[in-house]
Formats: C-alpha cells, sequence, structure tokens
C-alpha cells in the first residue's frame, strides 16, 4: 500500500478518535444525584421500625420527585412519627402534587403534625381542591374544629361538607360509605339521618362490627345509655372473642366512669389481640387511672420494644416516669428519640 494512503488512514482514524472522545466529554447541564434503588425501601424499613437515622432518611425520600404516587404515600404513612419544621414544610409542599393520592397523603399527615388551632391555615385552602376526594378529605381533617379555629374557612368548610353527605348519600348499597355518612350526621346531631345512614349500612353488612359501634355513639349522644349498652352486649354475646368489641365495651365503660370494669374488658382485648398497639395504650390510660402506674408503664414499653417508631407511646411514657421521678429511664427514652429524629420538638423541652 502506498505511503501516502497509510497517513490518510492515521488522520481519519485521529478525526474518528477526536470525534468520539469529543461527544463523550461534552457538557452538560448537571443532573440531580440519583439514590440506589434499595433506598427507598430501607427508608420505609427504617422509618417504621424507628431505626437511628430514621426521620433523616425519611425526609430524604420526600425530597425525591422520581417517586411513584403510591410510594410517595406510604412514606407519609410514617411522617407523623418523626415532627419537625422540615417534616411540616415537606407535608406542605405535597399539598401542590399532581397526583391526588400524594395530596390525601400529606392532608392526613399534616392533621397530626398540627394542633387544631394551626391546622385550617394549612388546610383550609384544599377544601377548594380540583378533586372532589382532596376536598372530602380536607373536611375530614378540618371536622371537629370550633369555630375560632376554622376561622375564615368557616363556610367553605360547610359547603364542603355539604357535598361530602350528598355523595355518600349517592352509594345507599356501600356499607362503608353509609358508616361514614352517620359519623358525619353525628358530628351535626342530625341524629335521624344518622340513624338512617346507620340501618342502610347494616342492611347491606349486617355484622358489620364498625356499624355497631357508630350505633353505640350514636345511642349515648341522645341519652339512651341502657340502649346503647344492650347493643354493645348482644354483640359480645355473639362474638366474646372479638378484640374489637371488647375494647369498644372498655370505651363505653369509661364514658361512663366505670374505670374498674374497663380495665378488665381492655386486658381482654389486649390479651385477644396484642400486637394492637392501640389496645394496649388504652389499656395504659386505664392502669394510670386506676394509680397502677408500674403496670401501666410495663405495657408502654411492650409496645415500644414491638414498635420503637410508635411516638404516641412513647411520649405517654416518658410522661409515666416523670411522674415517678425515674429520670434515668426518661434520659433513655430521650437519647433514643434523638437517635431517630433529632429535630423532635419534644427534645427542645429537656426533662
Amino acid at each position: 500500500m502506498p505511503r501516502h494512503r497509510h497517513y490518510l488512514i492515521a488522520v481519519l482514524l485521529l478525526i474518528l478518535v477526536s470525534v468520539v472522545i469529543g461527544y463523550l466529554s461534552r457538557s452538560e447541564a448537571p443532573t440531580a444525584p440519583t439514590l440506589p434503588p434499595h433506598s427507598y425501601a430501607k427508608a420505609l424499613r427504617m422509618a417504621h421500625n424507628g431505626q437511628p437515622g430514621a426521620a433523616r432518611v425519611l425526609y430524604q425520600q420526600l425530597q425525591r420527585n422520581d417517586l411513584a404516587p403510591i410510594r410517595r404515600a406510604a412514606l407519609y404513612a410514617e411522617l407523623a412519627n418523626y415532627p419537625s419544621p422540615k417534616a411540616l414544610e415537606l407535608a406542605k409542599l405535597d399539598l401542590q402534587h399532581d397526583e391526588p393520592l400524594v395530596r390525601r397523603a400529606a392532608i392526613a399527615s399534616i392533621r397530626q403534625l398540627l394542633p387544631a388551632t394551626q391546622r385550617s391555615l394549612v388546610l383550609g385552602p384544599l377544601l377548594d381542591d380540583d378533586d372532589q376526594s382532596v376536598r372530602f378529605a380536607a373536611v375530614d381533617a378540618l371536622l371537629g374544629l370550633d369555630p375560632d379555629a376554622i376561622g375564615l374557612y368557616f363556610g367553605p368548610l360547610q359547603q364542603a361538607l355539604d357535598q361530602f353527605q350528598q355523595a355518600l348519600e349517592a352509594q345507599p348499597e356501600d356499607p362503608a360509605a353509609q358508616i361514614h355518612l352517620a359519623r358525619l350526621y353525628l358530628h351535626e346531631h342530625d341524629y335521624q339521618r344518622a340513624d338512617a345512614a346507620l340501618q342502610r349500612s347494616l342492611k347491606a353488612s349486617p355484622e358489620s362490627l364498625e356499624a355497631l359501634a357508630t350505633q353505640v355513639r350514636l345511642l349515648e349522644r341522645q341519652g339512651q345509655h341502657d340502649a346503647s349498652r344492650q347493643v354493645l352486649g348482644k354483640a359480645l354475646a355473639l362474638q366474646p372473642d372479638s378484640a374489637f368489641l371488647q375494647h369498644q365495651l372498655g370505651l363505653w365503660l369509661t364514658r361512663h366512669d366505670q374505670h374498674e370494669y374497663a380495665l378488665l374488658a381492655f386486658s381482654r382485648a389486649v390479651e385477644l389481640q396484642p400486637d394492637d398497639p392501640d389496645y394496649r395504650y388504652a389499656l395504659a390510660l386505664t392502669l394510670h387511672q386506676l394509680e397502677q402506674v408500674e403496670a401501666a408503664q410495663k405495657q408502654l414499653e411492650t409496645v415500644l420494644s414491638r414498635q420503637p417508631a410508635n411516638r404516641k407511646a412513647r411520649l405517654l411514657l416518658i410522661q409515666y416516669w416523670k411522674e415517678t421521678g425515674q429520670l434515668q429511664n426518661v434520659q433513655v427514652l430521650l437519647a433514643e428519640l434523638e437517635r431517630q429524629n433529632p429535630d423532635d420538638p419534644i427534645l427542645q423541652q429537656g426533662l
């Protein structure tokens, strides 16, 4: 092959290499760092289990913009155990999220993060949301606030509540919808309509325990205490091993200042369903009411041993330890909380 052809081939190769290198090294706008695929599952697991650093990784995940809506909503189910200014900031941002599922999840989280007096200012604007389900979630979150707390949103709340009731009235065959409707009417002291909704629910699902519990409350609100007790008694006679009904019996007895008997019902509920933290929490409250503080503390310790992230149980146990002057135990609980969430507001209060 002639020498000039060798030179030509060499020049072409150099040009080709230069083009390839230029393409590979071309200047691009920096992209946001991505987290490894397992980081979401790890963060969710850490938050659920109350592991050290849980709040930090939970917040990191909520700052991502590439999560599927259902995954983002799952993070909000854990956020209430990790309150802080940052948590509230993230939840507020997602009130503007494109997906209604995420907006509803953020509403549910803010409902727990904010006290009643501050809730309407944040959630009130959602009463005019384009999505009906979001408007109704805002109604549920604001229902029960006094007019002063609702403030300027009193009118929009009443309007959205009317729409909510109309939507539920249009689902007479849906027992869950009718229970929800009955509770809305119960809140408004419209007992006749509440009863009608409950009857529709019970007709569609005669064994619904939620409907029975709501019926008990409805009768109590009308001053029919004997009738409410009979409804609960009949249900328990049919299902004596129902932890839910035993718990409801304990609540009924508590409302009627029969704490000694309530203790028996709550204890039975825990015995039947030992993994339910709400049942143990109610039992701890009743034990404390009866001045059995050590037993109450043990119930809360059991909750935390199984659910270290349970902030409500942790704060109540801290209160009980303080009452008995066992400040070393308080320090242990606060230290664990600080490892989970160093920005928790309770840590600012100290001992």
